[in-house]
């Protein structure tokens, strides 16, 4: 997720950056009442990022510090971190304004991904790298056209970092079958910590625009 995938608007998030980066001045030049609603919409979701992105980071230190015994342990990890991803995407498709559809399919994929990966009986390790890489590969696509779509806020290039570095770990996971189980295992937890890393940067990036620009029209 990131900072233009929920329900404020592009307008919202311009107007509500203007009045944070203005020091002396009112937004005189934006509609009062629209810098109001921005405002309340970014005070409103901050918390949904940070409480999102401390979750993947411990998941991801959890994955990392797992201690391998079997494909069926590592298979259930790989699907949870695709149902977690799917469910996320669903719960931001229902508050995306742009791209909604694109959310959508990435819920379908990561949940369906995820059921597959706990349903598929001697699932093997090829399979599960298969379904890493490709998991990966869409996600970074889409976050690369997120970022590069969506309103440029403050650090709005952490989501451009991890479409590349998902689309990286996604070819490192093609060839990762070919190494061991605890190859695998890095992957998903390094992924999960890069992901709540950017959700924790557009956290705080969306709580501190909010309290400028609450100051400034006060």
């Amino acid at each position: 997720m990131d900072i233009g995938d929920t329900d404020i608007g592009p307008a919202d998030l311009r107007a509500v950056g203007k009045v944070a980066m203005t020091s002396d001045t009112s937004p005189v030049g934006e509609p009062r009442d629209s810098v109001r609603t921005g405002v309340r919409e970014v005070t409103a979701v901050w918390w949904w990022f940070l409480a999102l992105g401390i979750f993947w980071i411990a998941y991801g230190m959890f994955v990392l510090s797992y201690r391998v015994g079997s494909l069926a342990a590592v298979a259930a990890l790989v699907g949870v971190a695709f149902l977690l991803g799917g469910f996320t995407q669903l719960a931001i498709a229902t508050r995306a304004q742009n791209w909604r559809w694109l959310y959508v399919l990435g819920a379908i994929i990561g949940i369906a991904a995820g059921i597959v990966t706990f349903a598929w009986p001697d699932i093997t390790l090829y399979v599960v790298s298969v379904f890493v890489a490709w998991y990966l590969i869409v996600f970074g696509v889409m976050h690369l056209v997120s970022a590069l779509a969506g309103p440029k806020v403050a650090w709005w290039w952490t989501t451009l970092v991890l479409g590349v570095a998902e689309l990286v770990l996604g070819v490192w996971a093609v060839r990762s079958w070919q190494q061991s189980l605890l190859t695998l295992v890095t992957l998903v937890g390094v992924w999960a910590i890069c992901h709540g890393v950017s959700e924790m940067f557009a956290a705080f990036t969306l709580r501190d625009a909010g309290k400028r620009a609450q100051r400034l029209i006060a």
